[in-house]
């Protein structure tokens, strides 16, 4: 003897059941998906790190021409300078030679040779000086960092005002020509990457 089935709403007996229906006055949740991680930021660039910190731009590992060429002129002007020092001792002894010829005359005569000579020694002082900072400055090129390079552009844009008097003359030329060189090789962006490649 057969029961009725007591559910009318259910599935006939002796059939498999499907998945669970939802029940009524709940939402269907929907099956929660597995989060995706994070994509890893994006990596920099892994060159070289060079002059100043810049990726890409490898370090030079010799001396740029151009800065070879600022150090050779610096070499040149320091010889220039010392050949006027040469020429001033020269021409100071004749001046001390010829004083002592008007010993016997008036005093002006005296005074005008002093201040001469005077003048003179002072000016071999400045060119002594001028000389010394050039060979130090080219000195320095080999293992100096930036503030060389900066103090060669300074040196050369003083070198440069101090010749404009003696340019006029012919004597004054190289100088000034030389200095000019100076500060545009110094300045010049290898010459840069150079002063401030890294040092280990």
């Amino acid at each position: 003897m057969s029961y009725p089935n007591q559910n009318p709403y259910g599935p006939p007996q002796g059939q498999p059941q499907g998945p669970p229906q939802p029940q009524y006055g709940y939402p269907q949740q929907q099956p929660m998906q597995p989060q995706q991680p994070y994509a890893p930021f994006p990596a920099g660039p892994t060159g070289p790190m060079g002059p100043g910190g810049m990726p890409g731009i490898s370090a030079p590992q010799q001396m740029p021409g151009s800065t070879k060429a600022a150090r050779v002129m610096l070499f040149v002007l320091a010889g220039i300078t010392v050949l006027g020092i040469i020429g001033l001792t020269v021409a100071l002894n004749q001046i001390s030679s010829a004083s002592a010829q008007y010993d016997g005359f008036s005093g002006d005569a005296d005074s005008m040779f002093a201040i001469g000579k005077g003048a003179m020694v002072f000016v071999m002082i400045l060119q002594a000086a001028y000389a010394a900072v050039a060979l130090v400055l080219a000195l320095q090129f080999s293992k100096g960092a930036n503030g060389i390079r900066i103090g060669t552009i300074i040196f050369g844009s003083v070198s440069v005002l101090c010749s404009i008097p003696f340019a006029i003359a012919i004597y004054g030329i190289p100088s000034f020509v030389l200095s000019i060189l100076v500060i545009v090789f110094a300045a010049k962006q290898e010459s840069q990457a150079w002063f401030t490649r890294p040092r280990y």
